[in-house]
């Protein structure tokens, strides 16, 4: 298996599941309250990890009690911790969660006080002990060094990037050093696209060496291959949705599994909508 590292951001979820979404000014009582550790490149990990890679993440955690739950969760997954940098002062990413168990949507509320994982940090770690790089489309100026130095050290390392939203400093400077970009339907949207395969049309022109991926919600996920062919994956909905919230993260993670394991686009996008509707059937992610 695989030897794969992630820089991104590990969070503290605190979910309040609720009989429908409450409108504005409401004061409802939650059905489930339960707290778990999230964040898009910690999420991704666990489950490349449960499939059998060997994972590590590269982030910053601050020195207090939460920071514990986060590393506690990561170890029993076998996240190598090895890489993370640990401020003294701070507070670790929280996500305030409200999951309606009517339709299994959930709404996000964020807070951080953390800085970003810096360039400097990762120049630390031997990239040559991995097979694979995965990068949240976050931090982009500092991504954009740490891309250029793994560039300029491994220039044969896959890199995959995450593209979920617009960020301040040009994220479209990044696509030229990804193989593989994966792109939201929320990205494309706010970038005037109401159409999965015409927007990673237009993609094209931006990375001409990657392929390309882009999820759909229920209408499962396009893909655009290094020759020019859009391929297109239903979703694979569960008999009950339960849970949605880390569906994109296992979508990104299956595409990962599955370009490792040299699977066509076609097949990969198979298995990520596979996963990722398996995952929307179950509490969390213990696929």
């Amino acid at each position: 298996m695989a030897r794969i590292l992630a820089v991104g951001i590990a969070t503290l979820d605190i979910i309040n599941s609720v009989d429908g979404y409450p409108q504005e000014d409401d004061e409802v009582r939650a059905t489930a309250q339960r707290r778990c550790r999230g964040g898009n490149a910690t999420n991704t990990l666990v489950i490349l990890s449960r499939l059998g890679h060997h994972c590590a993440w590269a982030g910053v955690l601050a020195d207090e009690a939460d920071a514990r739950e986060i590393e506690t969760d990561l170890s029993r997954h076998s996240i190598d911790l090895s890489a993370v940098m640990t401020v003294p002062q701070g507070k670790v990413p929280t996500s305030y969660v409200t999951h309606n168990t009517r339709n299994g949507s959930r709404t996000i509320v964020h807070y951080r006080d953390l800085p970003e994982y810096p360039a400097s940090a990762f120049e630390k770690i031997n990239l040559g002990d991995y097979d694979w790089l995965h990068f949240e489309g976050r931090n982009v100026d500092g991504a954009r060094e740490m891309m250029t130095h793994a560039r300029r050290l491994c220039p044969q390392l896959p890199i995959s990037l995450e593209v979920e939203k617009d960020r301040p400093g040009k994220i479209d400077s990044l696509f030229v050093f990804a193989d593989v970009l994966l792109f939201s339907r929320p990205f494309a949207r706010g970038r005037g696209f109401e159409d999965g395969a015409t927007f990673l049309q237009a993609m094209r022109k931006l990375a001409p060496q990657a392929r390309l991926t882009c999820t759909w919600g229920e209408y499962g996920a396009y893909g655009l291959d290094r020759n020019g062919k859009t391929h297109h994956s239903p979703a694979f909905p569960p008999p009950r949705l339960v849970d949605t919230l880390g569906a994109g993260d296992t979508f990104n993670a299956g595409m990962i599994d599955a370009l490792i394991d040299d699977q066509n686009l076609e097949a990969a996008l198979t298995h990520a909508c596979t996963l990722a509707g398996h995952k929307c059937g179950i509490e969390g992610l213990n696929l």
